[in-house]
């Protein structure tokens, strides 16, 4: 996957040059690129933004950087451009799976009070991270495209691995144990070192069930429960 990343500062993803995500570039399983929106301005002092039409507090960021920026993005990378933004669609779990099929994505990180509105013309869709205000979209960028390349093939090494974690599966995940075996006096439940494969699935799909119900109830409602759920959960 070839990502694009439009900013003001691009020095903020650096992050994605270390751990897992630096790895699967190393591999060139994937390519992520913070492109630098200043270096478009046509203004002698590289500004961005202006004061808003109508008057008001802060600054917008003005339209003729920001489409530079995305045509000239635009002849190597014919993804879609992805704004992100309050006014968007929440991002979820299923989004992510849903973007991370593309080959090609453009993020656009906003700043200050947001952007002239006719940069609308050229976003696909826009994308919010929840209903809090953040200091720029770069912020809510650095998690979003986390959670989508994490699930392109290859990145994580195996499938299983984003595949039983929370939220995959419209569940939250079950408890995790690693040793030793009895720590502060308490033990490893005894089915996870049975080393029966089928007992240990049951126990964990069980403890997805029951923290989902307690923790999130509004998530456990959306569950279609297949009989099996049904059956572990009304054991003692």
């Amino acid at each position: 996957m070839k990502i694009n990343i439009l900013t003001l500062f691009p020095d903020m993803f650096n992050i994605f040059n270390h751990s897992i995500i630096g790895k699967a570039q190393e591999k060139e399983i994937l390519s992520i690129k913070p492109i630098n929106i200043r270096d478009y301005s046509l203004n002698k002092h590289k500004k961005v933004d202006d004061y808003p039409y109508g008057g008001g507090a802060g600054m917008v960021m003005a339209p003729q950087p920001i489409v530079s920026s995305i045509i000239e993005t635009k002849k190597n990378n014919n993804g879609k451009v992805i704004f992100l933004g309050p006014k968007g669609k929440t991002f979820n779990q299923n989004l992510a799976k849903e973007l991370s099929k593309e080959s090609e994505l453009i993020f656009l990180c906003g700043h200050y009070e947001g952007i002239d509105e006719r940069v609308y013309n050229y976003i696909d869709m826009e994308i919010s991270l929840g209903d809090f205000v953040l200091t720029g979209g770069e912020m809510a960028c650095i998690p979003i495209v986390d959670s989508i390349v994490r699930l392109i093939p290859g990145v994580l090494g195996k499938e299983e691995s984003y595949q039983e974690e929370s939220f995959y599966d419209g569940l939250l995940e079950y408890p995790q144990y690693t040793r030793p075996e009895v720590f502060e006096g308490k033990k490893v439940p005894e089915v996870l070192i049975s080393g029966h494969h089928e007992n240990i699935r049951k126990w964990r799909r069980k403890q997805s069930l029951i923290i989902t119900k307690e923790r999130r109830e509004d998530m456990f409602k959306k569950i279609t429960l297949s009989k099996e759920d049904i059956k572990l959960l009304e054991e003692n």
